[in-house]
């Protein structure tokens, strides 16, 4: 398969192996040094490519090595970031260094002077997204969590959507990654490594993060992912670890919010 001209340039020659870990409904192609990301044109696709230029000199994230947008589609082409995903079985067998690596990502992200950052991600601007979604009918009813509709849930998307946009709580403004679950964290022998999948971060609500770590933790420990199920989960302690307390209202807001996404 040919690529536009400046991403052929770059990986000419290399092997590239394709990955399916994560749900982004993207195709990217990991070669030695670099990965290419191909995706629908979107403003998500175009967010990423923003944050992670604005992120270098300020956090471990992937390089933008070239963008190219052809036939609908968008071609980045980023470094490769080393370590292994947070989900790796070795770090899953040691709940503990997975804590402590969780805790350091998200601090690193909380760190940041926020003045500066080129992208909005606070509710207004997720809620107006969320809505584009919900309209186009891109918001589905069954690869959602348990209870989200029918019984006891929500009638349809739009009818969760009016509840989110009805119930908006307060806002604790910080850098957040935007879609904070393992796959998407990396760690080496030092601990946290590196962030990827960056087309959902900017500013907004530190517990959009918390929620979908939180919530990425659980079902990587229950079984759901493919890991033996454990007696003991590490997201029970996270917000320990963390020193902050459990604001259920939130959590509970922020994980309906991603089932919009």
């Amino acid at each position: 398969m040919l690529y536009p001209p400046d991403i052929q340039r770059l990986i000419a020659g290399m092997p590239g192996i394709e990955n399916h870990v994560g749900l982004s409904g993207s195709r990217v192609i990991c070669y030695p040094d670099r990965v290419l990301k191909i995706e629908p044109v979107s403003e998500e696709a175009r967010n990423e490519t923003a944050m992670m230029r604005w992120m270098q000199g300020r956090l471990p994230a992937p390089a933008v090595l070239a963008e190219a947008e052809e036939s609908g589609l968008h071609y980045l082409l980023m470094s490769r970031i080393g370590g292994k995903m947070f989900c790796d079985t070795a770090l899953l067998e040691d709940p503990d260094r997975l804590l402590d690596c969780a805790v350091e990502a998200l601090q690193a992200l909380w760190r940041q002077d926020i003045a500066q950052c080129p992208v909005d991600r606070g509710l207004s601007e997720r809620l107006r997204l969320a809505r584009q979604r919900v309209e186009a009918g891109l918001c589905g009813t069954e690869d959602v969590q348990p209870g989200t509709y029918g019984d006891g849930g929500f009638a349809s998307p739009m009818a969760l959507l009016g509840w989110l946009e009805q119930n908006r709580p307060e806002e604790d403004l910080f850098l957040t990654h935007g879609d904070c679950c393992l796959p998407n964290l990396f760690a080496d022998e030092n601990g946290f490594c590196g962030f990827i999948d960056l087309g959902r971060s900017g500013v907004g609500d530190r517990w959009q993060d918390i929620a979908l770590l939180y919530r990425s933790l659980r079902h990587n420990y229950d079984g759901s992912h493919g890991y033996t199920a454990q007696a003991e989960c590490p997201a029970d302690r996270l917000f320990e670890r963390l020193g902050i307390e459990l604001d259920h209202e939130k959590l509970h807001y922020y994980l309906l919010l991603d089932e919009l996404f």
